[in-house]
């Protein structure tokens, strides 16, 4: 019997093949000189190895080896002992051997040895690479890992398994080591441990350069930069400047460069330590900014300061200033002081430049207000300026404080080294509103010219807020304002700076306002204005007012109080319920612009009144609708509606037509839809403001019409009222008067009215008259019985045979009664057609059932034709 494990073994034949078996160091050899006769052949100079037994059979058994993974066969004959002493899992030793007829190893002299000389362990012959996941610690184990496979396996392991015992492992330390199995257990663990490499040693810094693909680090170890590849940054593409970062050093080229770079928690890397004690000094050496940055000299500016009754030179950067501003020799300015934790050098940071450094310099200083904010730089307009003075953001001397349109400001204007010919503003500070000052206000004498009233023509615009916030925008405009100055009309500028922060004044608002004179042009302009008389909602002033021209599902349209537009409105800006709302429902509103079109907000009602009506004259005139209003028909670019009067002259020739406007307040019927050329009835009316005419209480005349209601579908319907193509009216639940529920079958009258935009045509001013009638019979199945004949497809009975009963009558009785008792209903039609008859008896049947006693028959009889066309009914009880 062969172990399948040796099915391709080939016996050795030559020396430097052998596998070296060797004694196993956990157990002693023992003396064994009994000899035995087998066929196998022995090794010469053959070790003896220890084993354990796995298998007991009839006559042979099977060891497994403790050194080595192979299972040996041996027969009962090679056991030196009695056999029946020896027991599965009884250690064993013995020598290798080949069987001469199979050349398969087999074990031979065989000997029980004891058990302790037998090791627990089997160590596997090669050596593993991995890596020390886990350090040991407070007597805890530690782990290493390896990976088998494209599998990763952990491995336990403690100090007596470290060759070198007082050696320290650290975690991502390269090591081999030997993998041994538990015999009993079959658990693993790692022995013979041995460091193969040690972890390189880690380091910190910043990030102080970038390019597309590569960089530089400020070290925090020492004062210099490393190069560093993209390639060696996984996250590189999510790198910033400042960004704090752990990296390894190897030396390329001769050169040490970052490699295995890793982000770290901002604030991680720290360079020095900031003194809070604040020194006041003067600047000696500023940085020049016309040069390219000095990798070898980063700390180019010097300040000079008293300490200890004695001056000091202290360096500075160009990123310790709090902001990007100019600094000037001779400027006073206020700093901390940094002492680096590498080298110990002192330098100034958190540099502010003081306000006696404008009075020492001699600079000259002016004052404008910002009109124009970009990504990175902007515009001032100053008092005594034309033009407007560009400026750079890192100029502001407070960079905590970002700047908006119409900031007042203070700086100084300087010639920009790069485009000759061109200024531009430097230490730039902040002042309080209202310092700068524009305009000199026109007086009389001594008293200040009075107040004037104007209404906005045109409002000033103010597109940007702040840069900080990433909205920007183009240049301030004027506004106009329109008041009248000795009878006359006149014109008048504004800025937005004049105006009331809080309330600015939009177009169409009366305004309050004093003349000035402008310190730059000497024009006069309109300051110090105020908005009077105005109610004000969530920002927006209720300075307009009209009526409700048309509503849809989720929005309307109001029709101005002048009749000449209309301004379109959400029903989420209605204040309440816009179920409420009717047509030509008096409302007042504010104005908004929305994608460039105007738009109604803060909507609410009026009393009914308060927007003053036309005063209308008693004549009712007659006229043609010569323009209808824009809700009827949305193609049309004018919003109100025109009605044409033809007037007849003596000599019978006609006079051009009088024109009357007319807007959705001048209909009678608020739903009453007109169409460009029904004829109409109407009245004058007079504004008495404007005095302007059009007309009033507009009524349509149109023919109408009666039929009943056929089918309600929601909030519409459709009535027996056949138009073209044969279709069914339709109408909406909308024109039905007096807000009656209509239900089917219920008699209305309507007009009806052709929609000349549409094509389509439908039943309005619906007014129901009547009732729905009981449900009868429909007429089409009337129609179809009376059209049935017996030649039709349908089942039919044929009589074979006159019936004849015992009494020689016809029929059958089922009672001893007498053909006297039997009612008889004979139906004669003689020369009538086959349907007339079946339709006598169709209207007969019903009065047979109902009328007859026991018995009864109907019979349709025709002389002409023979008994298989007669049909005879018997009725019995």
């Amino acid at each position: 019997m062969s172990s399948p494990q040796w099915k391709h073994f080939q016996p050795l034949t030559q020396d430097s093949t052998t596998l070296p078996y060797q004694h196993s160091p956990s157990f002693s050899k023992t003396a064994n000189n009994h000899s035995n006769n087998t066929t196998t052949s022995t090794l010469s100079g053959s070790l003896r190895e220890a084993g354990i037994v796995e298998k007991l059979l009839h006559s042979y058994g099977f060891i497994q080896c403790c050194e080595r993974q192979a299972r040996l066969f041996f027969h009962f004959s090679q056991f030196s002992g009695k056999i029946e002493h020896l027991k599965i899992g009884d250690p064993v030793e013995f020598e290798m051997t080949y069987d001469r007829r199979t050349g398969k190893p087999i074990a031979s002299s065989v000997g029980k040895i004891a058990s302790e000389a037998i090791s627990d362990e089997v160590l596997s012959e090669y050596r593993v690479s991995g890596f020390v996941t886990t350090e040991i610690s407070n007597g805890t184990e530690g782990r290493v890992a390896y990976e088998n496979r494209g599998e990763c396996f952990f491995l336990p392991y403690t100090r007596d398994d470290l060759e070198i015992t007082n050696q320290l492992l650290k975690a991502n330390d390269k090591v081999t080591f030997q993998i041994a199995t538990d015999k009993k257990t079959g658990s693993l663990r790692a022995r013979n441990v041995q460091l193969e490499k040690a972890q390189p040693e880690r380091y910190r810094g910043v990030v102080c350069a970038l390019k597309e693909t590569f960089g530089f680090i400020e070290r925090a170890d020492v004062v210099k930069e490393i190069f560093f590849h993209s390639s060696e940054c996984k996250d590189f593409r999510n790198l910033d400047l400042g960004t704090d970062v752990e990296f390894s050093i190897q030396t390329r080229n001769n050169k040490e460069v970052a490699v295995n770079i890793n982000c770290l928690p901002p604030g991680t890397v720290v360079f020095e330590d900031v003194g809070l004690e604040e020194v006041i000094g003067r600047v000696i050496n500023p940085i020049d900014r016309s040069q390219s940055r000095q990798l070898n000299d980063p700390l180019s500016g010097k300040i000079q300061y008293c300490h200890e009754n004695r001056d000091v030179d202290i360096p500075f950067g160009d990123k310790d200033p709090r902001g990007d501003f100019t600094l000037q020799k001779g400027d006073w300015v206020r700093f901390k002081i940094a002492t680096d934790r590498r080298d110990n050098l002192q330098r100034a940071t958190n540099i502010e430049l003081l306000d006696e450094s404008f009075l020492v310099s001699g600079e000259q200083r002016e004052q404008g207000i910002i009109t124009t904010l970009k990504e990175s730089f902007g515009f001032i307009k100053c008092p005594n300026r034309e033009s407007r003075v560009y400026f750079r953001f890192c100029e502001l001397l407070n960079p905590d404080s970002p700047v908006q349109l119409q900031d007042e400001v203070e700086f100084t204007v300087v010639k920009d080294p790069v485009s000759a010919g061109r200024s531009h503003a430097i230490r730039i500070k902040q002042l309080p509103p209202g310092t700068v000052c524009f305009n000199s206000i026109s007086s009389v004498g001594d008293s200040v010219t009075e107040q004037n009233i104007g209404i906005v023509e045109k409002i000033a615009t103010n597109c940007s807020k702040s840069p900080s916030k990433g909205v920007f925008g183009s240049a301030s405009t004027d506004g106009i304002i329109s008041f009248h100055k000795n009878g006359e009309k006149e014109i008048i500028h504004y800025q937005i700076k004049d105006c009331d922060f809080q309330n600015q004044p939009k177009s169409g608002d009366k305004v309050e306002f004093i003349i000035s004179t402008s310190k730059v042009n000497n024009q006069k302009i309109a300051s110090d204005i105020k908005v009077v008389g105005q109610q004000v909602k969530n920002g927006i002033r209720y300075s307009q007012r009209g009526f409700i021209a048309a509503l849809k599902d989720s929005f309307g349209f109001i029709e101005t109080e002048d009749h000449e537009n209309e301004v379109f409105f959400h029903f989420s800006a209605f204040d309440g319920n816009p179920s409420l709302l009717e047509l030509g429902q008096e409302v007042e509103y504010g104005v908004i612009q929305k994608g460039g079109k105007q738009s109604a907000e803060c909507v609410r009602k009026l009393a009914s009144g308060s927007i003053p009506s036309e005063e209308i004259h008693p004549e009712v005139l007659n006229g043609v609708v010569y323009r209808t209003l824009h809700c009827f028909n949305p193609d049309q670019e004018e919003y109100c509606g025109l009605i044409s009067v033809s007037d007849a002259v003596e000599d019978g020739t006609l006079e051009p037509p009088t024109l009357y406007p007319f807007g959705i307040t001048s209909l009678y019927d608020k739903h009453d839809l007109l169409q460009n050329g029904d004829v109409v009835q109407f009245q004058i009316g007079v504004s008495k403001t404007t005095g302007q005419e059009r007309g009033m209480n507009v009524k349509a005349i149109r023919t109408r019409y009666q039929s009943v209601v056929e089918a309600i579908r929601g909030s519409f319907g459709f009535l027996a009222y056949e138009i073209e193509d044969g279709k069914k009216l339709f109408f909406h639940m909308s024109e039905v008067k007096d807000g009656v529920t209509l239900q089917t079958g219920d008699k209305v009258d309507f007009v009806i009215v052709h929609n000349q935009r549409t094509g389509k045509s439908s039943a309005c001013n619906v007014l129901k008259t009547g009732e729905s009638q009981p449900r009868q019979r429909p007429e089409r199945l009337i129609s179809r019985l009376r059209t049935m004949s017996v030649e039709d497809c349908g089942p039919r009975v044929l009589v074979v045979r006159q019936p004849r009963g015992p009494d020689g009558t016809n029929g059958f009785n089922f009672f001893c009664k007498t053909a006297d008792d039997q009612p008889l209903i004979h139906i004669s039609t003689v020369g009538s057609s086959p349907s007339n008859r079946t339709n006598a008896l169709v209207k007969l049947m019903p009065d047979v059932m109902n009328g007859l006693g026991c018995n009864g028959a109907a019979e349709i009889h025709n002389n002409d034709e023979p008994a298989a066309n007669l049909v005879t009914c018997h009725l019995t009880d």
